[in-house]
């Protein structure tokens, strides 16, 4: 039976509202670590990751950052899905694991570090507790997944929108280089913030350009 206009209407919308996490999922995790890396003493945003702000006095605050920002993803990873259809599903799952994973980031959050919070030694420790580890982990595999995803996305709109399609790519790339490239090449904490920041601009933009088509 055909679906009637109201149904198709309410549809619409509930796909509609999905994309608007994907779009304010990037924007809200920044504005509010950033407003507390401005805010705690001994934080210093060219040394320390956003995650280290877990830890001390008002480390909840991160926490839930971590918690509803991850929710937003799992919503965006819903909404793409019901416009790009049934061939994104590998874009769903991974968007969605990239969602679970700063979930599992906020339970077990980063070791201190470097400095912060105040009174913690300077440099990196010695050892990893295993909190710290499974948070580590979770993150590597989250930076993961949103590359394989942007990967996917590339693939599935390469017949249907090319700009968006290289975006995904270039995004996807720009994800990998950043969080692995760190390690081995002299970027330090910022290939981090080259993965964050790409990685938040791509899901903001395609979930934007996706709502249009919703």
């Amino acid at each position: 039976m055909e679906p009637n206009e109201s149904e198709v209407a309410r549809s619409v919308s509930v796909t509609q509202s999905l994309l608007w996490c994907g779009v304010l999922a990037g924007p809200f995790y920044l504005a509010v670590g950033l407003a507390q890396a401005l805010l705690r003493e001994g934080f210093d945003l060219g040394r320390h990751p956003l995650s280290l702000l877990a830890n001390g006095p008002g480390g909840w605050i991160q926490t839930a950052n971590f918690v509803l920002t991850g929710l937003l993803v799992l919503a965006a990873a819903v909404g793409l899905g019901r416009v790009l259809g049934p061939k994104s599903r590998a874009v769903t799952w991974f968007l969605g694991g990239f969602g679970v994973a700063m979930l599992v980031a906020a339970i077990f959050r980063a070791d201190p570090l470097d400095g912060f919070p105040p009174g913690t030694p300077k440099g990196f420790p010695t050892s990893i507790s295993s909190t710290g580890l499974v948070h580590f982990v979770a993150g590597a595999f989250g930076f993961i997944f949103l590359a394989i995803s942007c990967f996917f996305a590339a693939r599935v709109l390469s017949r249907r929108n090319v700009p968006l399609a290289l975006i995904s790519l270039l995004s996807g790339l720009a994800v990998v280089l950043g969080f692995f490239g760190g390690f081995v090449l002299p970027l330090g904490i910022l290939g981090i913030w080259i993965a964050v920041v790409v990685g938040w601009a791509w899901l903001a933009i395609i979930s934007f350009r996706l709502n249009r088509l919703a």
